[in-house]
């Protein structure tokens, strides 16, 4: 099953190199301003994507994650506006409520920022998945400049043939 799931993301990379190999007709320098843009754009959303996928593999196996409410309650009730309540909470007059307490019990609920949350994020962004991709975008960029080969008009639309191309791609691998 895997092997097919590459196969079809190595055929939809294949199919759309060919695409920006046939602007070589037209000229060198559309042809590389192309060709730098798509393996950009493509390596930085596979890579992001693999690195995501990475990521949530770790944590399902180390098992940190929290599975207490369901996608959909999340989505229709995001800060758990409409859980049920306490029988005793409802027949408390208002007057005998102590707000001080309340507030400082929601405050005590709130996640804060720790160095353990911090590390969690860090590990995601520092990925080798993701900055070799990076790295080759900026470079690729600045090569393009350097040798006055950089054409805007085509460099920027041809992000969107390698965002198209790696997200298909990943979609594929990732399913």
């Amino acid at each position: 099953m895997m092997r097919t799931m590459v196969k079809q993301s190595i055929k939809i990379i294949f199919i759309t190199e060919v695409f920006v190999l046939a602007s070589f007709l037209f000229s060198f320098e559309v042809y590389i301003n192309m060709q730098v843009a798509f393996l950009s754009s493509l390596f930085v959303i596979l890579g992001a994507s693999l690195a995501y996928k990475k990521m949530v593999t770790t944590q399902v196996a180390s098992g940190n994650y929290e599975d207490d409410r369901d996608l959909l309650d999340t989505i229709e009730d995001p800060h758990e506006l409409f859980e049920d309540t306490n029988e005793n909470d409802k027949q408390i007059p208002v007057e005998d409520l102590d707000f001080k307490q309340i507030v400082k019990e929601e405050k005590a609920k709130i996640k804060t920022f720790s160095m353990k949350s911090a590390k969690h994020g860090a590990r995601g962004s520092v990925s080798a998945f993701r900055l070799v991709p990076y790295a080759f975008l900026v470079l690729g960029f600045i090569a393009l400049k350097n040798n006055e080969l950089l054409d805007l008009t085509v460099y920027l639309p041809s992000l969107m043939i390698g965002i198209v191309a790696g997200s298909v791609s990943s979609k594929s691998l990732n399913a």
